[in-house]
């Protein structure tokens, strides 16, 4: 499989993007079922480009995925990424990772850091982080609601530029509180 990432400009033609986010479940974010008007809202929004945000799609044969960069202003990115259900588990996640890494790093030179969160249970996006050279930094109890109420645990992943550079994962200290 060669996948390719391509800059998405949904202002110019956002129908496919409406069509990717309201075309199946997105069961590990917030709002797991995207409907076409929060789409249009989305998009009418930046959330997907602007000065604070890119978006790329991800390509194999066919569209497989997205990747959405964010609070690109600052000096700690953070990103989204969804890949459709059909293609997960086919090592698409740690490719995307390792290119968004990447791309955030040599393209933002300002930037330290690079930040994602995933639910607790989201099992196969934590090891994603793991095996891309992210350290878990954080673990929020109760903090992720779901669209059925449910309240689940968020977990923090981020990567250091002096760490993507050397190759190496520097975790935190975490029994700091003698």
């Amino acid at each position: 499989m060669d996948i390719a990432f391509r800059r998405l400009r949904p202002s110019s033609d956002p129908e496919p993007l409406i069509r990717f986010l309201t075309g199946e479940s997105w069961p590990f974010h917030s709002v797991s079922e995207v409907d076409r008007e929060t789409a249009r809202q989305w998009i009418a929004d930046g959330r997907f480009d602007n000065e604070e945000n890119r978006s790329f799609w991800i390509d194999d044969d066919d569209t497989v995925g997205l990747v959405r960069l964010m609070d690109l202003t600052d000096d700690t990115p953070l990103f989204d990424l969804r890949i459709r259900a059909e293609h997960r588990g086919r090592g698409i996640g740690v490719r995307a990772v390792t290119w968004l890494t990447r791309y955030l790093f040599e393209e933002l030179p300002d930037i330290r850091r690079v930040e994602g969160t995933t639910r607790q249970d989201n099992r196969p996006m934590r090891r994603v982080f793991l095996r891309c050279g992210y350290a878990k930094e954080a673990h929020y109890r109760e903090a992720w609601p779901a669209m059925d109420g449910t309240v689940h645990d968020t977990v923090g992943y981020a990567i250091l530029r002096r760490d993507w550079l050397s190759g190496t994962v520097t975790v935190p200290e975490w029994d700091d509180e003698k």
